[in-house]
């Protein structure tokens, strides 16, 4: 049964960054693209190299759509579903997030 696991204070995240949480075993990477609660979460593992960097990619906006291009060679994963610009068979898992009562969340 998935649940809500409270992750930090939303202020915790300057707006147009990422930080890394662990969430039942898994590296989340949750960004806050704008100074609003507006926040995402995918995994933090980039599939084109198993390392854990998406966390701090470049947050850009595409055709409209939110994105991260990982820091090692820049593929680029939208933040609503986790998929891969490149190449989606390479996509990352999604996880849902909000924030309540001033808290992230993320569902695992």
């Amino acid at each position: 049964m998935s649940q809500w696991n409270t992750i930090c204070k939303i202020d915790d995240i300057l707006p147009a960054t990422g930080v890394c949480a662990l969430v039942n075993d898994q590296q989340v990477a949750i960004f806050r693209p704008r100074h609003d609660d507006q926040i995402y979460a995918i995994s933090n593992i980039d599939p084109f190299f198993q390392s854990s960097v998406l966390s701090r990619g470049l947050i850009a906006e595409h055709q409209g759509e939110l994105w991260v291009a990982s820091p090692l060679k820049k593929q680029r994963f939208r933040l609503r579903d986790g998929l891969c610009m490149e190449d989606e068979n390479r996509s990352v898992a999604h996880f849902e997030a909000r924030v309540k009562d001033g808290a992230v969340q993320i569902k695992a």
